[in-house]
């Protein structure tokens, strides 16, 4: 193959894998969706087809760990966020199986209407107070606008860090 012709695929390549992360970066919008995870399937891809070695494996591991860190901040700011607000174990429990479940039945946005609804009709049979079944939804939302910030600007990193790495194995 001709050295210009492989420098287009590899070219063509990264501006694919570019363009999954930021599908993956703006879908972080929709909670649930697996965003970090998306980006670091394609930073995966770029290591597979151009090496996973010396700094590349070095960048390549701390973007996991930049994506594990997305993964557990997202649920912990939601959570926090309830919990201080008075939310019980059990609702928050109701809540994510409620996100889950309106995300696989009724894609993408069923999840933002499925766990906010079912953590306010949990906490409103628990206290038996709209007013408190409030409080604590509207601290879940607060902690989700957070976990979503969190969540982009890491995702930001990580393609950051992807960017650093092809600037140094050049294809």
């Amino acid at each position: 193959m001709p050295d210009w012709l492989e420098s287009l695929l590899a070219g063509l390549t990264n501006v694919f894998l570019l363009g999954v992360m930021l599908f993956g970066l703006f879908g972080m919008v929709i909670p649930i969706f697996p965003g970090g995870f998306i980006i670091w399937l394609a930073v995966l891809a770029f290591g597979l087809l151009n090496g996973l070695s010396g700094l590349g494996l070095v960048i390549f591991i701390i973007i996991t760990a930049v994506m594990i860190a997305g993964i557990v901040i997202d649920d912990v700011f939601m959570a926090a966020a309830a919990r201080k607000h008075g939310a019980s174990w059990w609702s928050l429990l109701f809540a994510f199986l409620g996100g889950v479940a309106g995300t696989i039945m009724f894609p993408p946005f069923g999840g933002l209407l499925g766990a906010p609804g079912l953590l306010y009709l949990s906490e409103y049979v628990r206290h038996r107070s709209f007013q408190q079944a409030w409080l604590v939804t509207r601290g879940m939302l607060v902690g989700w606008g957070w976990s979503f910030v969190a969540r982009f600007g890491l995702g930001t990193l990580m393609i950051g860090l992807w960017w650093v790495w092809l600037l140094v194995n050049p294809t």
